[in-house]
């Protein structure tokens, strides 16, 4: 299970475009920040995947990636060009294919390619109707479709999948994504071909008739969902906070137990990378906060802008988890702290409190340098904001070091 948000800049506090992530996967899989860098290719190469092999394009933008180690793909990340995706696994009726793009590799293939949200939408579509999706998610070798919120600093698109079959809907104001599908109707766009697809198929009677949430989905969904949802939950969240919302708020929404966990604490399955984006217009940066970390509330979110000139790790699959990663450190720490989050912990509440501590001081370090950007230089900016990244670093290692 996850959970994506977006608030457009008219629906936000300062004007500028929020994105936030949970990547919920099985507790025991380590989720890293990862870079790649802009990369330029010769006509006959490949890209090998998690699963297959593709061409390559002949050039690639830079990427900040949180993936799954062992995975080529990602579960969310940014690119140079201030385009942000993040993805959900969801149930349709339409067959599973046994091998093919990620639902990950394809949102990384987007994030390569695309230059503003409207293109990596294009890529994700293309490439899907190409090469298909499917094979293994996760170690445990679950499969499943694909929705994704594609995003940029002036608008943004909801994508959802069923096998080669897609349908997108453009963002108005604000909008989240869980684990169903939830687009209505005929979407904004679709591929060529789906609704007499679904008609031969019988899903649905006729054109009217073809509603994409309601006749795609294996299992009989409301048609709105409940605020104990975890879809309802989300989408109530950016509601109640028009105008209000920012890149702290969205944190906030991402750590949410009630009504629902939004963040997920479970020792099985757990919210095991976090992301929140401020994407700016114009020729100021953007800020994409990471946690590298389980749980987000029981972590620090860590300020990235571009060009990434932070130490970083790479984006590769790795064979095994390092047990020296600071994921894997501080997935070890907390582990008591992991049940009953909505039950007092004494050790638990201390920790969090020193945690908050340093990621508001964090916040703040930042808001004060975005006040300064436009009178400083940009190799001052991005000079200063590698200090504060780098304090974020060694105050979220010190702390479970301690």
């Amino acid at each position: 299970m996850c959970d994506t948000y977006v608030a457009l800049g008219k629906f936000t506090k300062n004007g500028n475009v929020i994105f936030g992530k949970n990547s919920d996967r099985l507790g025991a899989e380590a989720q890293l920040i990862t870079h790649a860098p802009k990369m330029s290719y010769s006509k006959n190469d490949m890209v090998e995947c998690t699963h297959i092999s593709i061409p390559q394009v002949s050039e690639t933008a830079e990427v900040l990636l949180s993936k799954p180690y062992w995975m080529w793909g990602a579960e969310m990340g940014a690119n140079e060009y201030n385009v942000v995706i993040g993805n959900e696994a969801i149930a349709t009726k339409e067959p599973l294919n046994e091998t093919g793009l990620l639902g990950m590799d394809l949102l990384r293939l987007g994030l390569e390619r695309g230059k503003s949200a409207k293109e990596a939408l294009e890529v994700i579509t293309n490439l899907l109707e190409k090469h298909g999706q499917g094979g293994a998610h996760n170690k445990k070798g679950l499969n499943y479709h694909n929705s994704f919120l594609i995003a940029d600093s002036k608008e943004a698109y909801v994508l959802e999948t069923a096998g080669y079959w897609w349908v997108v809907e453009i963002v108005q104001e604000y909008r989240s994504i869980s684990n169903n599908i939830s687009i209505r109707g005929k979407g904004d766009m679709r591929k060529d071909g789906i609704i007499q697809h679904a008609i031969e198929q019988d899903y649905c009677k006729d054109d009217d008739d073809f509603d994409f949430k309601m006749i795609f989905s294996p299992s009989q969904l409301p048609d709105v969902f409940p605020l104990d949802s975890r879809d309802g939950c989300s989408l109530n969240q950016l509601v109640k906070n028009r105008g209000k919302i920012t890149a702290e708020l969205m944190m906030h929404f991402l750590r949410t137990h009630d009504p629902v966990r939004i963040c997920m604490h479970q020792r099985n399955d757990q919210s095991t990378g976090s992301q929140v984006s401020e994407l700016k217009q114009g020729n100021l940066h953007s800020i994409h906060w990471l946690t590298g970390s389980t749980i987000p509330c029981l972590s620090i979110f860590k300020p990235y802008t571009f060009p990434i000139e932070e130490e970083t790790i790479a984006a590769i699959k790795y064979p095994e988890i390092n047990p020296n990663w600071f994921w894997s450190k501080h997935a070890d720490f907390i582990t008591p702290f992991i049940k009953k989050p909505n039950v007092e912990n004494l050790e638990r509440d201390d920790y969090y409190k020193t945690l908050r501590e340093i990621e508001n001081e964090l916040i703040d370090a930042v808001k004060n340098l975005t006040l300064q950007e436009p009178s400083i230089s940009s190799q001052d900016f991005l000079g200063k904001m590698k200090l504060i990244n780098k304090s974020a670093w060694e105050k979220s290692n010190s702390v479970i070091n301690a």
